[in-house]
């Protein structure tokens, strides 16, 4: 369940492992039938399936029935007192399991890059907004693909102005 969840969480939302380790039960937002996982603000909505997904993880959490771990809030919990699981031993687990992590991650963030604004991917899942910029100009994209008509030229009757005006 744990490989699951940490798997979903690159491959849906590009996060490196070392921030998927730092996620708390507290980034997980239950309000009734949506489950937002907090990455950024606003929450990223979490698609049914891997919502129930991410509830049973939370029910079912590994390394909590050590003495020192009986009210870790961490989403994956590590075998040390207060701290999560380390993010190498995860990636170990995930690429013994066939889950290649670095290729997944570069993958799904151009992925979403295409999709959506480069700030308004950087602010939904906690990325610098330079980063998504910086991979979007990498994949072959501009700012003139977000919005509609020809930007070669100056829009009507727009003057530019000149040196003096205030």
């Amino acid at each position: 369940m744990r490989l699951r969840v940490a798997g979903v969480i690159v491959l849906l939302y590009a996060q490196p492992l070392t921030r998927a380790v730092r996620l708390t039960v507290d980034d997980v937002v239950h309000d009734g039938e949506a489950v937002p996982l907090r990455l950024g603000e606003p929450a990223s909505p979490v698609p049914a399936p891997v919502a129930a997904l991410l509830l049973e993880h939370l029910a079912t959490r590994s390394n909590m029935n050590t003495a020192t771990n009986p009210a870790s809030r961490w989403l994956f919990p590590g075998r040390r007192t207060g701290q999560p699981l380390g993010s190498n031993h995860l990636s170990a687990l995930l690429n013994k399991a066939d889950i290649p992590i670095a290729a997944a991650r570069g993958a799904a963030i151009r992925q979403q890059l295409l999709e959506l604004p480069a700030p308004v991917l950087a602010d939904a899942l906690g990325y610098h907004d330079k980063t998504t910029s910086r991979l979007r100009n990498e994949t072959g994209g501009t700012w003139s693909r977000y919005a509609p008509g020809d930007h070669t030229r100056s829009p009507a009757g727009w003057v530019p102005r000149r040196t003096g005006d205030s």
